[in-house]
């Protein structure tokens, strides 16, 4: 009986299967975790590349004419702009124009939420706002 016991003890067969069910389950969640905190950087990427896009737009001097006027892109055709430009993740964002009439400036504002669920637990909703402020053609 003792001996029995002792081989027991002593044993180590089973062993790398422990440890291979203990690390597999946060090996996973951290592949997973990875893969969700790269889709919030393709957000990010998607919003910086659209509001880059839209403040070029902005910046636009439509229609000039020989007496140096010219016709500044409308709120709409920015916002038109900036959503075709969005990829990844972020592709269902509606901007957000302020205009500044005394500075004449425009803000274009994008803001992005994402819960972060890492399948065994969900962790906090990451929220980031981008924004440009462009000067238009007076």
């Amino acid at each position: 009986m003792i001996g029995r016991c002792k081989r027991l003890i002593e044993a180590e067969g089973g062993a790398g299967a422990i440890e291979f069910a203990l690390a597999v389950p946060v090996l996973v969640m951290f592949i997973y975790g990875t893969f969700v905190f790269g889709q919030v950087l393709e957000a990010d990427a998607g919003m910086q590349n659209a509001l880059g896009q839209g403040a070029r737009y902005a910046t636009l001097c439509l229609n000039p004419t020989s007496t140096g006027s010219c016709t500044n892109p409308t709120d709409t055709q920015i916002t038109t702009k900036v959503t075709g430009a969005l990829f990844g993740p972020a592709s269902g964002i509606t901007p957000t124009i302020t205009t500044d009439t005394t500075a004449k400036t425009k803000t274009i504002t994008l803001t992005y939420s994402q819960p972060m669920n890492f399948l065994f637990f969900t962790g906090p909703t990451v929220t980031f706002t981008r924004s440009k402020v462009v000067y238009y053609a007076v």
